[in-house]
């Protein structure tokens, strides 16, 4: 498919975004970035995604596809020669995508609780996002990646959070290293990929970000 357009409307610190850069660098896919501001949302993102008018959007050819995960099944099934991220079988397909429900069921709203709440609720989340780490260890066993030996699916849903630890770690007063060692190992591991290196932005920039996103909220 040498002629297709491929257009990625995202916003640089979405976990969600980073997914579908990861998935389109794995699979050496040339596209077109646009970073979308938020608070003035683009005629084309309303256009392109009417119904939840959120990033990140991935246009193939003009026609859009929404959701990150479904954006890097789809590129998986439209480019499938190269670099596959999910794996043959359908049990050990069925298992990737339920684990990267889980994440998104589980992770992002403990996550955002530990820089967006304090007291109770913040201890809470503390708890939650510990324990949701902790199983994902527990998924990940002995194995490199949670793909096995191979990189894929699952790693790419859960790598973009990495670049959050950073915030998480300092408003929620927690060590991601401390408490889930084999975790952090794999992140890093991930890093050590051009794919995910390149599509992650830098831990200090979200960190600065999500100071302001704080005094713009009445954390502060």
């Amino acid at each position: 498919m040498a002629n297709d357009e491929v257009i990625l409307l995202d916003f640089w610190p979405s976990m969600f975004g980073m997914r579908l850069r990861i998935a389109l660098a794995e699979k050496e896919i040339k596209y077109e970035y646009k970073d979308e501001d938020l608070r003035n949302k683009s005629p084309l993102l309303l256009q392109m995604n009417p119904i939840h008018k959120k990033i990140p959007v991935l246009i193939h050819n003009g026609k859009p596809i929404c959701e990150s995960i479904i954006g890097v099944e789809y590129i998986e099934e439209v480019w499938k020669d190269k670099a596959p991220l999910l794996p043959s079988d359908p049990y050990e397909r069925a298992q990737a995508r339920f684990w990267a429900d889980y994440i998104d069921k589980k992770l992002f709203d403990s996550g955002r609780k530990l820089w967006t709440t304090k007291g109770e609720e913040q201890e809470a989340a503390k708890k939650d996002f510990i324990e949701c780490l902790k199983v994902l260890e527990g998924a990940l066993g002995e194995k490199p990646y949670f793909g096995g030996d191979n990189f894929g699916f699952v790693d790419i849903a859960l790598i973009g959070f990495y670049s959050w630890f950073h915030s998480y770690e300092t408003y929620g007063n927690i060590s991601t290293e401390a408490e889930c060692p084999k975790f952090v190992a794999w992140a890093k591991r991930c890093m050590l990929r051009d794919s995910v290196a390149k599509s992650l932005p830098d831990q200090h920039k979200v960190l600065e970000f999500v100071k302001t996103l704080r005094h713009k909220f009445g954390i502060e």
